[in-house]
């Protein structure tokens, strides 16, 4: 039997913007390997299996879980953007809230048209009170702060002009011991900070978008600059930008969507 695959450009007001990820609408569960394949065959950041459960249209809950080419994610935004926006696309689900059992627990999508808006755990950063020598390395600059979450490091530049202009080294970014490494600034512009997102290491040599990263940019950057609701821009080739509102422990994160084509596993 086919499955439906359909990609989608999250945090992009239209195609070939923001961070690409493919949906695979599934009826039921399927094999792991098999989900692993698929994400290696489709080979963008992310492709995210949305699981139709018994009342699911009805009660708006759904199995998600997404993986890279290479592995397994606990934690996905871009995915789960493009995941919700597909059940609405798509006319599988009628009302305006959806949520989905992931490995991170349940995470809670509501559309605000053209908006969706992401309810996420907050991922704070810790000091790294001993900065490695090899992120240092393989940045090619030395950051103003240097922190870590359970997920990835974080490193603060001096301005967003440096962010921009970064060329690390991947190779050696690779060989951190970590999912990835967010590099941010102060935005100068609109903007209230500015990043990007490198993930050698996970098969995501630059993640063009990353709504997981803002989980602990916005904290970070809600705590210096005193705000509870933030704009931020991911400094990527394609670029795209995300609503960040704190609320405790949690973090909302806002972007629009494009679906790019549709098509089926045969």
């Amino acid at each position: 039997m086919a499955v439906r695959l359909i990609q989608v450009d999250s945090f992009a007001e239209a195609p070939f913007a923001g961070n690409p990820a493919a949906v695979c609408l599934l009826s039921g569960p399927a094999e792991e390997g098999w989900m692993q394949a698929v994400a290696a065959e489709m080979n963008l950041a992310a492709t995210a299996f949305v699981e139709a459960r018994p009342g699911s249209r009805e009660e708006g809950e759904f199995g998600l879980r997404w993986f890279t080419p290479k592995v397994e994610l606990t934690l996905c935004g871009h995915g789960t953007l493009a995941a919700a926006h597909v059940l609405w696309e798509e006319e599988i689900l009628s009302n305006d809230q959806v949520t989905f059992h992931t490995l991170a627990g349940p995470l809670a999508a509501r559309r605000e048209s053209p908006w969706i808006h992401l309810d996420f755990p907050a991922e704070r950063e810790h000091p790294d009170l001993q900065i490695s020598e090899q992120l240092t390395a393989s940045l090619g600059v030395t950051p103003a702060y240097v922190g870590k979450n359970r997920l990835d490091y974080l490193a603060e530049l001096e301005s967003e002009e440096m962010v921009r202009a970064l060329a690390p080294d991947r190779g050696l970014l690779s060989t951190l011991p970590t999912r990835g490494v967010m590099v941010t600034a102060r935005g100068s512009g609109e903007y209230d900070f500015v990043s990007r997102y490198f993930a050698p290491a996970i098969g995501i040599d630059e993640d063009q978008v990353t709504g997981s990263a803002h989980c602990c940019l916005g904290p970070f950057w809600g705590s210096r600059l005193g705000k509870d609701e933030l704009l931020a821009y991911q400094a990527s080739p394609r670029g795209g930008v995300v609503r960040v509102r704190l609320a405790g422990d949690r973090v909302q994160l806002g972007g629009r969507a494009a679906t790019v084509f549709r098509g089926e596993l045969v």
